[in-house]
């Protein structure tokens, strides 16, 4: 592969976002056909919506004061999505709160502002779409978003929403799945969406190059356990609703690993005799048929331990 892809333009954005998604590490970025895409709406709570197609699931908040959404997939899937808004409610998009950078959930960020959207996100998030990016794990470069995709608003911990009659936090998860993730919950509608903390039934991808680690992702999925209840729906960044019980799963998976993989890089194990030792292997029926695979994961982890 070679060792610098330039990608300028959302469409080649989304074509890196899409190559992420499919696990494709080749010189050309796996496509997606765009056309092909269905976008589908579960309701979750009142008001409270979870919408999937290509790319990062999205929340939606409909109530009397504001639709409020959460993430918004590619830039070619945009009119598809605010299809699927439109059958809910007439009104129009008020807030997109990206929980991070990445082209798979930022991707339609320009299409809503044009329509009047204020995007919000943690202030890492606008400096990381305002510069050239490179994802380490890919082999990738991606260039600086357009103007009107930026965050408009940016919080350096949390933000609160006051709409609909509920209360809905922001709140930052440091060096977790990137360095300006944010875990939105629902106060009243107990939902939470974790955004890419959270890979349901699939190994994580962890984004070293974009101030991502192991430790910080288990440490906001405990945060966001803390507001969890058997009856909460957690919306995942990819992958299917879960429950409590479910992300519990997730945690117990990653932290085992991660434990693992500290003490034999804390032996002096070199990256192949701990990919060989097989620190997954228990784990592997469940977790490993994602787009990282055990062994891919086994490095990403054991890359992240060192300088």
């Amino acid at each position: 592969m070679k060792p610098w892809l330039s990608l300028a333009g959302p469409v080649a954005r989304c074509a890196l976002a899409a190559a992420v998604a499919l696990g494709a590490i080749s010189p050309a970025p796996a496509q997606i056909d765009f056309g092909k895409v269905e976008i589908t709406t579960a309701k979750l709570a009142d008001g409270i919506y979870m919408l999937t197609g290509s790319g990062g699931n999205i929340g939606v908040a409909v109530g009397s004061d504001a639709v409020f959404v959460i993430d918004d997939q590619y830039a070619p899937l945009a009119p598809k999505i605010q299809a699927a808004i439109s059958a809910i409610t007439p009104k129009p998009v008020k807030f997109i709160l990206n929980t991070h950078w990445h082209g798979d959930h930022t991707g339609g960020n320009e299409r809503f502002a044009e329509g009047g959207a204020l995007i919000v996100a943690h202030d890492n998030v606008r400096k990381r779409m305002s510069s050239e990016q490179f994802l380490d794990f890919f082999k990738m470069r991606v260039e600086p978003s357009p103007r009107a995709a930026l965050p408009l608003v940016t919080f350096a911990a949390d933000v609160t929403f006051h709409i609909n009659g509920d209360e809905v936090k922001a709140f930052h998860c440091p060096a977790a799945h990137t360095d300006g993730d944010a875990v939105v919950h629902f106060r009243r509608a107990d939902v939470i969406h974790m955004g890419d903390l959270y890979f349901n039934y699939m190994y994580p991808f962890i984004d070293k190059s974009s101030g991502g680690s192991a430790d910080g992702v288990i440490a906001g999925v405990d945060r966001a356990l803390l507001l969890a209840n058997d009856r909460t729906k957690i919306i995942p960044g990819h992958g299917p609703l879960a429950t409590k019980a479910d992300l519990v799963a997730y945690r117990e998976m990653l932290a085992t690993v991660q434990a693992r993989i500290k003490a034999l890089v804390a032996a002096d194990k070199s990256v192949k005799e701990i990919v060989d030792s097989k620190p997954t292997r228990e784990f592997d029926e469940k977790w490993g048929n994602g787009f990282i695979k055990p062994d891919s994961f086994v490095t990403m982890l054991v890359n992240a331990l060192r300088p």
